[in-house]
């Protein structure tokens, strides 16, 4: 009888038992869905990418520095607009002080507000503004090339300790079937040995094989865990639990007939796409607008000033004249707000700077700018001369690669048949346990040297393909 039946069975109330089977069954499928529900997916090598490049520091971190130079372009923009400045003064004075009505000196209490508007607007400045907006676009787009950079080579490091998590799982694999064809051999080797075919120092050679077999599945298995542990450290994750990687069909990689492409094609390709030369580009254009911002020092600036003030005094009266008595003002109380209006000023103003001299700063400013021009400018080439040795490189790791995986494919067909020749002729006694072994570790160390061949292989193609601008696909 299953739980679920005898949860049914023994409820405790049964005189109307549909309500209670409707609710366990509810229940049990719950249970299931939740049990679903609680597995972790797989992982693919598109999710593990994905993953760390939304989730990686490194990358926010970039990003945020991009964020922060497209801040800087927005501000040098907004900088050729005027500025607009407003001001305000309150003050009290008690003492001998100026009547703003007499314009004489005495002794009183004085409250006092003033309001002033001031703007200011560039019209020339050596195109310095018009250049600094060039220079923070520039800075922008290498800022951004940064991210891209940054964003590939995370992709290869995943790619790289994926195939690593995918070729120990079949080195494991190996080891176990290895240890697996020992065990069935120390049955049927204990089985001669009983027969009296086979001495017992046979038996007693293939267990120790077994033992030491036994040695290299954990050590596989340690292989494994420690390449699952880089990946996972590679996209932050809290730990390895329930962690678990897509196995892909590979196979369609390994084509024959693939024609690996010249390192000139690889560069030429890689040259307009990698974003490393794009950003050593995009800074020696940022540091060509240096050199211009600073032959700029040496023009006149031109700018425009304007402004708007007014006064409020406690002391002010307002004088009303009469027609017929006019040499007799009469006094009245003068309002705040129509003191505002009526002691409003603006002015206007053109301001000319001219450089005369300063020091030889300006010389030495050019100067310096096109010393560091010269010096990005061997920067892009030593970018695009190292970018030129890693696709050298790639191409010759990637025929080595191709060689070693088509010997090694022919040399464990031949080991393979020459084990099952061995294995057969010491099941009947022609071959000592020695021999055994000896044939055994050597198909065993030639199957791992396909796999590590075929995964290098792998990854060299994939390299080469990045360099083209093509993505990493298992």
């Amino acid at each position: 009888m299953s739980n679920f039946e005898y949860f049914l069975e023994n409820t405790a109330v049964m005189k109307n038992p549909l309500p209670y089977r409707l609710i366990a069954s509810a229940i049990f499928i719950f249970s299931l869905f939740s049990a679903g529900a609680q597995e972790k997916p797989v992982w693919s090598l598109e999710d593990c990418v994905l993953y760390a490049l939304e989730n990686n520091i490194q990358v926010k971190q970039q990003e945020l520095n991009t964020v922060a130079m497209e801040n800087n372009l927005k501000q040098s923009k907004i900088n050729m607009s005027p500025n607009l400045n407003g001001g305000f003064n309150h003050s009290f004075s008690r003492g001998r002080s100026l009547d703003q009505s007499t314009y004489t000196f005495q002794n009183q209490d004085i409250t006092s507000q003033s309001f002033n508007l001031m703007s200011n607007v560039s019209v020339f400045q050596g195109l310095q503004q018009l250049n600094t907006i060039k220079q923070n676009k520039y800075n922008l787009m290498a800022s951004m090339k940064d991210v891209e950079e940054l964003k590939n080579d995370i992709s290869l490091n995943i790619a790289l300790a994926y195939l690593q998590i995918l070729l120990n799982k079949e080195l494991l694999e190996v080891a176990q079937n290895q240890l697996e064809i020992s065990q069935q051999q120390i049955e049927r080797t204990s089985r001669l040995v009983q027969a009296g075919s086979l001495p017992e120092g046979n038996l007693l050679e293939i267990r120790a094989q077994t033992a030491r077999e036994e040695i290299q599945v954990v050590n596989a298995q340690n292989q494994l865990d420690i390449s699952y542990l880089t990946l996972t450290q590679i996209l932050d994750l809290d730990s390895t639990g329930g962690f678990e990687i897509e196995i892909p069909n590979l196979d369609s990689l390994i084509n024959e007939n693939y024609i690996i492409p010249p390192v000139d094609v690889v560069y030429n390709d890689a040259v307009n796409i990698l974003p490393q030369v794009k950003s050593a580009e995009w800074r020696l254009k940022s540091t060509e607008m240096d050199l211009k911002l600073a032959q700029g020092s040496r023009y006149p600036t031109i700018s425009i000033n304007g402004n708007y003030n007014t006064i409020f005094s406690s002391t002010r009266v307002k004088y009303t004249f009469d027609p017929g008595d006019p040499l007799n003002p009469i006094q009245e109380p003068y309002p705040y707000w129509d003191q505002l209006w009526d002691n409003r000023n603006w002015g206007i103003g053109l301001s000319v700077s001219v450089p005369i001299f300063n020091r030889w700063l300006t010389n030495t400013y050019v100067s310096n700018a096109r010393l560091n021009i010269e010096g990005y400018e061997l920067e892009v080439k030593n970018t695009k001369n190292m970018l030129y040795k890693e696709i050298q490189q790639a191409y010759a790791d990637a025929i080595a690669s191709m060689k070693r995986f088509r010997a090694s494919e022919s040399a464990v067909t031949s080991m393979e048949e020459s084990f099952r020749y061995t294995e057969q002729k010491y099941n009947v006694g022609l071959v000592n346990s020695v021999d055994y072994n000896t044939s055994k570790n050597q198909l065993t160390q030639t199957q791992s040297e396909l796999l590590q061949a075929k995964y290098e292989f792998i990854f060299s193609i994939n390299v080469i393909e990045f360099y083209r601008g093509l993505p990493i696909v298992l």
